[in-house]
């Protein structure tokens, strides 16, 4: 079993994730390097998710900019 991820790891972790590139960096190497399978997994969710928004707001960018393109006054 795995051991348990402690309050201070948590602080480190998330200090890193405030630090612009740093964190998408970090978050790929927590996701899918060696470590705690508890915190591998979350990152993997993260990245999930933080794939999802970007195909959404990119989805949402074409469409915006196709409307503009195409209307005429």
């Amino acid at each position: 079993m795995a051991p348990i991820v402690s309050v201070k790891e948590w602080m480190l972790t998330m200090l890193l994730m405030i630090i612009p590139v740093v964190n998408i960096v970090m978050m790929f190497v927590f996701a899918f390097g060696e470590g705690n399978p508890s915190k591998q997994n979350y990152f993997k969710a993260a990245l999930i998710w933080a794939a999802i928004l970007l195909a959404f707001y990119l989805l949402i960018v074409v469409l915006l900019f196709g409307t503009l393109f195409t209307t005429t006054i």
